[in-house]
Parts: structure tokens; sequence; C-alpha cells
């Protein structure tokens, strides 16, 4: 049933907008009741004994609460009922009545429904409705009604017990079982006072993206003392979905248990509980002492962390069926039933999703569609699934963004010129990568008349353009870095500025944040300054275009002798870099050659580092460095820096074993020690296998973090062995060094400060935010290189391509294939033939198959294809070619067949 209300609107210009508010109001929303013989309902989620102890209602009854005490209690949980837009329960707002009065009348519209259609039912059956309101007007007219009606503050102190899980939300036909399935959430009370007596411990829920029988909780510690508790096996994970805030208490010590070695997904509905075979595999993990975790089980939720999720729909195999299960894009979180009647029209489709709650008997939680994002597989649908999983803001600049950039044409005004240092003489030139156009840097290099030299980092002036408070610079923050898709840029600040006139381009006058040393022929810096300047550089290279002019000892102008003293110069500073400790760690990055039409890839190649590459890091570094120490100085309370933190030392336990398999010791007691020991770690005959010990090394080191000054005391960069550290050197792409921009102005008399500038509580929120959207930037962008990927393989069948084990599970081996930078998995159990005989030795780490020993880093053959057998989760799948294992290995894909025949 579809009710409609039309009224016009005047808008700012002047002009009449005609407003249409629709309500489809739907009448096949049951009751949820077990004592209601009218509803035609399958299953019912309220109790036909319910009876909270109270002593002021000890009759079997329902509590419906008003909206005020739903926001205000949200805490208190004893029966809730809330009715959506039920054509027996909706009612239009009144002339003249304000919207808190229609709801109230609302709520006793349906408080009078409920009562009445329980009166229909067997008088031992019978329950009553009591309405909680805590609004005077509203509790007398609800009596005047002849509603059992009373204050929330009187009920709350009558009641002696009250579960939490007895919270029910009455959407339509809630999909339920009668059997209990997960234990009881604790009330809030409880788990505040278990906190306290240190008996429960509080933590971010952390789902398992390969195994979803296992989770951990992030429990933070003071300092830097915060524990991961290992949690296994449905009833422990009770319910708690991935980022929920939950309570756990630790089991005793005879049951802690190591992490699963086990590839587990969830690949099917199931209607009650996991199976045996699965508990099984997830309890079979190793055993050992050293091995095991502090281990325990969810007892309740602080705070739900929900979202609306993206996924697809998979169709119940019952004709006409309204149930249906819903599977998110991101594996750790669980499937949603849900119930719709568009199901024929949203099969294939991306789709939005939204949890209502996860009951005690339910294998999965309940929830309800949003909305469509588009066709499954489409590539602007896939990129917005991308986007929207990973948190990125990506909608068009408001009017108001908008508005506060420059008049165009824009030019340098004399009285930027009058506050400013005129470098425009200089020789300036920045290097980038192909197609960059977002340029943030440039340097220069010249020799100075004592014979020193002098180096410039010329940083676009982001901030001249970006005011404190605006509606520019509160978007900014709110996105806080650009982030970068393959074949798409995601802006922090409007084109204008990021493409054109923050961009350090060649050939045209920019403004520019510069930091210039001074620097002897051993690159000791004797001086350094900084200053607000204007530049214009004389080239803009890509790395491969500074390397040629390096190299070619025909090339004699400005620029290539700039180039060269800067490579020179950066050469040195590497070298005392990494003798002070420095890592240098590896991480398979990849280029996709895109086509430019169908925008399709069309060749992957990992990407190619030259010297240029270094030389444009270490004077980045050394810009970072020395601004770091600059505002510090000037600001200790409020100065906004970087920090990486030591890994712990259990984090380097796969790296170890790694390095053991080979007779090699890795000393990680510092990270000069790391360092040393990936230099010695060569193997004859093996030359990538220090490529691979550096690419496992990266995996062990922990995220670096913004941070304020003032909220911490440990400063110290692990990776860069330096003692302190900040952003400076990318405004166009990342907010943090806006701020440090706006730092360093101040500290050099070029700009005034403002107050949120020197507050360090608001500095280290802002903190929060930015490692939030950089992590979740680099996981976008790792998402959209598989996503490219997966396109790539589309098109090329079965390939075969050598690899190296990276790592051994029980059931799996995980391979990088080098020539694309890419990773697998090669399954060993195929649920469609018998398994082989597989030993699994946690402590080697080695999988033996059939017989077969395969360990970390060994050379494998394997043939790559894309799976796109579930469309929702489309992979990149490897089987075994060699070593030939009878039963296990694959023969070659047929290219390389008729290649061999050829060769002979």
């Amino acid at each position: 049933m579809l009710k409609s209300k039309t009224f016009v609107k005047k808008t700012r210009s002047g002009g009449i907008m005609k407003i249409v508010r629709e309500h489809y109001l739907r009448d096949d929303i049951w009751c949820g009741s077990e004592v209601c013989t009218e509803c035609k309902q399958e299953e019912t989620v309220l109790q036909k004994d319910a009876c909270i102890e109270s002593n002021l209602c000890s009759f079997a009854h329902y509590l419906l609460p008003d909206t005020n005490i739903v926001l205000s209690q949200v805490s208190y949980c004893p029966r809730m009922a809330v009715f959506f837009c039920s054509r027996e329960t909706y009612i239009e707002r009144e002339q003249g009545e304000s919207a808190n009065d229609r709801n109230d009348r609302a709520i006793r519209i349906s408080t009078k429904w409920y009562s009445d259609h329980l009166n229909n039912t067997p008088t031992d059956k019978r329950l009553k409705v009591v309405l909680l309101t805590n609004d005077r007007g509203n509790k007398e007219k609800a009596e005047e009604s002849g509603l059992l009606t009373y204050r929330c503050k009187k009920q709350d102190t009558s009641v002696t017990s009250v579960p939490q899980d007895e919270t029910a939300v009455l959407t339509s036909n809630e999909i339920t079982s009668s059997k209990v399935l997960f234990p009881e959430h604790l009330p809030l009370s409880r788990i505040q006072s278990g906190i306290k007596s240190g008996t429960f411990q509080q933590g971010t829920f952390r789902a398992s993206r390969d195994n979803y029988l296992e989770a951990t909780v992030f429990v933070h510690g003071e300092g830097d003392d915060s524990t991961e508790v290992l949690i296994q096996g449905l009833q422990n994970l009770n319910r708690a979905v991935h980022q929920d805030l939950v309570a756990v208490e630790i089991l005793p010590l005879d049951q802690w248990v190591a992490p699963s070695s086990v590839v587990l997904q969830d690949e099917g509905p199931k209607e009650d509980d996991v199976t045996e075979e699965e508990e099984a595999e997830l309890k079979s993990g190793p055993s050992g002492a050293a091995s095991r975790k502090p281990t325990g089980r969810v007892v309740g939720i602080i705070k739900r962390n929900w979202r609306p999720f993206c996924g697809m729909l998979f169709l119940s195999q019952i004709k006409e069926a309204t149930r249906h299960l819903f599977t998110p894009a991101d594996r750790r979180i669980p499937r949603i039933r849900i119930e719709t009647r568009q199901a024929a029209t949203l099969a294939g489709q991306r789709i939005m999703v939204a949890i209502d709650g996860w009951p005690k008997h339910s294998r999965y939680p309940n929830g309800h569609f949003v909305r469509s994002l588009g066709s499954a597989g489409d590539k602007e649908t896939e990129t917005e699934v991308l986007l929207l999983e990973h948190d990125v803001p990506h909608q068009d600049f408001s009017q108001a963004v908008l508005s506060f950039l420059p008049k165009m044409p824009w030019n340098i005004t004399e009285e930027d010129m009058a506050v400013r240092e005129d470098l425009r003489n200089l020789t300036v030139c920045s290097v980038d990568p192909p197609g960059c156009t977002d340029i943030d840097d440039a340097l220069h290099c010249r020799d100075l008349p004592n014979g020193n030299q002098e180096v410039g980092v010329h940083i676009a002036d982001v901030s001249h353009f970006i005011r404190p408070g605006n509606a520019m610079d509160l978007e900014a923050a709110n996105r806080g870095t650009t982030v970068y898709l393959t074949g798409r840029r995601i802006d922090m600040v409007p084109e204008l500025l990021s493409s054109n006139l923050c961009s350090l381009r060649s050939s045209v006058e920019r403004l520019a944040f510069s930091c210039i040393w001074e620097i002897n022929d051993k690159a000791e810096i004797v001086k350094t300054r900084f200053t607000k300047s204007v530049i214009n550089s004389k080239a803009s290279l890509t790395y491969a275009e500074a390397q040629m002019r390096i190299d070619d000892a025909n090339m004699n102008d400005d620029t290539t002798k700039s180039l060269r003293g800067l490579n020179r110069l950066a050469k040195i500073l590497k070298k005392r870099r990494i003798e002070k400790g420095a890592l240098t760690l590896s991480s398979p990055e990849v280029r996709f050659h895109i086509d430019s039409e169908t925008h399709d890839p069309i060749d992957l190649q990992t990407k190619e580092l030259k010297e240029t590459n270094s030389m444009v890091e270490e004077f980045m570094l050394l810009a970072n460095i020395s601004v770091a120490q600059k505002i510090y100085d000037e600001f200790s309370e409020c100065a906004l820096l970087r920090k990486h933190p030591a890994p712990p030392p259990s984090n380097y336990d796969i790296l170890n074993k790694a390095a053991k398999s080979k007779d090699m010791v890795i000393h990680t007691d510092s990270a000069k020690a790391l360092a040393d020991s990936l230099d010695a770690a060569q193997v004859d005959g093996f030359p990538y296998f220090n490529t691979l010990l550096r690419i496992l090394a990266t995996r062990c080191m922990m995220q670096a973090v913004y941070f304020c000054s003032g909220m911490d005391s440990d400063f110290h960069h692990y990776g860069l062995a330096s003692p302190i550290y900040t952003h400076f050197t990318s405004p166009i792409r990342r907010y943090s060094d806006i701020i440090v921009h706006r730092l360093l102005a101040v500290a050099i008399g070029a700009d005034s400060t403002y107050p949120d500038l020197m507050d360090k509580h608001k500095q280290s929120a802002l903190c929060n935010n930015l490692n939030y959207r950089h992590k979740m930037a680099q996981y976008a962008q790792r998402a959209s290189v598989a996503y490219h990927t997966q396109l790539f393989f589309k098109s090329r069948g079965i390939l075969n391509e050598e690899g190296f084990i990276l790592f051994v599970r029980k059931n799996a081996i995980i391979v990088l294939i080098p020539k694309f930078g890419l990773e697998g998995t090669v399954f060993f159990e195929n649920k469609d033939k018998p398994s082989p005989k597989l030993i699994f030795n946690e402590e080697a780490p080695s999988l033996t198959v059939e017989g077969h020993s395969f360990n970390m880093f060994d050379k494998v053959k394997v043939t790559i294809s894309l799976d796109a057998s579930n469309v929702q989760h489309q992979k990149i799948r490897m089987s075994l070619v060699e070593p030939v294992i009878s039963g296990v290995s694959v023969a070659p894909s047929e290219p390389e067949v008729k290649r061999a025949k050829l060769d002979r």
C-alpha cells in the first residue's frame, strides 16, 4: 500500500520546488509472538512465557519503549518491539502537531494495536503489553486510552534480572531456529564490573580472512602494552562481528591453543552449527606450548560497529521463498539472512545490506536490503563496491568546497612575492612515476663558492590555498589522503589544485615551501633553512628519463648536472642510514598497462626501481626528518609526527623459521641487527632467496602511525632508524603534510597560528582519523590491484609459471610468482576427490604431501587461472604442476605442452 504527501518549498534562489514524500505501508509484518494464532508466521522471536523478573510486573508481558527511552536507555535491554511502516500502525502527522507529539501518538497506536492483537489469543496464553515512557503528557494520554503505562525509572528499579539477549527487533518474519546456538551475552553492567575487577578484557574483535571459525581480540593496554587474545570456535566467537568492541574472558592456561594452520572458508548455509569435520580441523592445529596464545571467549558486546555491507544475494532453493542468504564481499563478515520479495530482481546484482540483530538461536545475523549498486562484474560497480567497503570518501566535491577555490585565471601577485623568496632562477626539476599530474615535490642541487653544495627540496604550498576551518579544509581533513586505484585517482583536494595550481609542473611559476641545506662533500649538513618561495621548474621527468640523463655522458646541461649531484649525495646518505640500522625491505609491486579504449589491463609487470627512485626518496626522507625536528623544537606539545613501533619478538617467528630452514640465523633484537642479518643472508645458486627473506621481514613489521608529540613519549621510527620523523613532502595527497606545513610556517614566522593547531587533544583525534584513512586507502589500493589482476588473467586462460613457496599451511601452500608479483594458494584438499595423505610440521614449517615435503622458499611450477565459479568471490586459482605428485599435480596448460614438443 502506497501513501504519498505533496508540498511545495521555496529554494534559496527564490524558485519553487515540488516535494513528494512516499510511504510504502506493508501488511506482511507479523507480530512475532509465540502466543499468536492469527499471523502467518513460520518463525517467532517473542516467547510465550516472556516474564522479566520484576516486582512491578509479575505477569508475562512485553515492553514497548518510546523513542526517547530507546535513545537514552540503549544499554537497558528488555524485550523491545520496533514497528516499521506497517499498514495497521502508520499515522499521518496532523496539522499543528509537532514531530515529537506525532511520534508519541504513533507509539500509543502501536501499543494499542499490539494489546488488541494479543487479546485475540486464548485467555490462558494472553500477555500484556507495557508502554514505557518518561514523558508525562504521553503517559497521561496513554492511560486515558486504557494502556498499561510505566515510567522507565520505575520499571528499571523494579527489574531484578534481565538477560541481555531478551531483546528482539520485530521485522517481518525473522529467521531463527528454536535451538539455542550461542551463549547469552552478559548485560553491560556485568561487563563493566568484570572489566573493572579484571575478570574480563575489552578489545576490538578482528575476524580472520582465512578461517571463519577464528578471530583475535586486540586488547589495548597502557602505552605500548597491548595483547591479542585468540578466539576459536563458533560458540566462543559468540556472534561478534569484525570491528565490534567486545568483552572477552581469558580461558585457563590449559585451554590455550595455537592459531589454526588450516585455511577454512564458510562455503555455504548451515542450518544450525558448523560441521564436526570443521571443528576437528580447527582443533587439530599445533599443540606445542611455545605456539599457544592467550585464548578466550566473547562474553558480551560493548559496542557494535555495524555498517551497510556490500555483497550479493544467493537465492533460497525453496520455491517462492522470501528469506535468502546475503554473502558479504568481505570474507570477515558473516552471511546475513534477509527477507525480500525482490530476490529475482536482485540476483546477479551487487547490493548493500544492513544487519538488524543476531539472536542467540540463529546461525547467521538477520538484516535488511538497503540498495542495489549495479550488475556484478561491471567495472564501475566493482569499483564502487571497493570504495564503499574500504570507507573511501569518493563523492564529488560539494559547491561549498568548490567555492573556496581561487578564481581563474590565477596568478602570483606582488603581495605573494613580497613575503616569499624568489627561487625562479634555480635549476629545479621534478622526478616522478610516468603519468603523474599531482607533482608535490621538486629538487635542485648547485655548487657553492666555498666548495660545498646547496640542495633544495621544494614542496607544493597547498596550505596557501587551503585555509584552516573552511569547507575545503574540513573536507580534506575528513578524506585524509588521495587514494590511488588502478586507472583511477580519488583526490583529497579538488583537481584545480591537485593537477594544476599546486602541481609543480615544468615551465610555470608555482608557490612552494622550500627546505634548503648547505651540504659538504661527505653529505654532512652544514646549515638548514626553511622558506616560503616561488619556483619555476625546468623539467618534469620520469624516473627512467632522469636515470638516462645521469647515465648519458654526452648530456651536461644544468638539469643533468643537478641530477648527478643529487644522485651522488643520495648514495652517501643512504649508505649512512643503512649503517645506522635503517631497514631495506621488499614488497612485490606491480604495474598495469591499461588499454586506452576498453580500460582493461593488457600487461602486468613488477615495478622496476632505478637509482633515481632512491635518489628522490633519500632527499624526501631528509626533508621530513629536518622538518620534524624543527616543528618539535618549536611546538613540543602539538607537533604532528610519525613513528614506526618496533615489532614484538613474536612477530619474527615465521622469519626465524624460514631462515632456520636454510641453516641461517636472523638476529632481531634491534633494527641494526636485523638489517645486518638480512644483508648477510645469501644462498649460493639462489639469488632470489634474499628478496624472499626481505618480503617476509616486511610482513613482520608494525604499521607506522601519526601521533601528536604531546600525547606520546616514544618518537622512534624503527624502519628508518630515525629518532624523529614526520610527513612534509606530499601535501597535495596527504592532509598530515598540510598540518605540518602550517606548524612550520608558524615556526618561521610565515603564517599565524589558530586554536586547533595548538590543541594536542584535537591534533591527536585528527591523527586517529588520518591513520584510519591511510590504512583503508592502502587496503583499497591492494583490492584494486587484485581486481585488475583477475581481469588480466580472465582473458588469458591457463598460464604456467614458476614461483616460490612463501607460506606453508596445514592443507595448502601459498606461492609467490615473481614475474607478476602475485600470490596464490595451492590447496591439497578437494571436496570432489579423495584427499592425499598430508603431514604438517608446524615447527619447520613444512607440509608433506604423499611423501613429498614442501618447505618455505621451495621452487615450484604452477598453473594460474581465474576461478569465476563464485561470482561474489572470484579468485586466482593455482594448481601444482611440478614437482609431479601422482594424484595431486596437474598437467601443464596446452601452450606449455606445445612448446615442450617444439623444443624436442
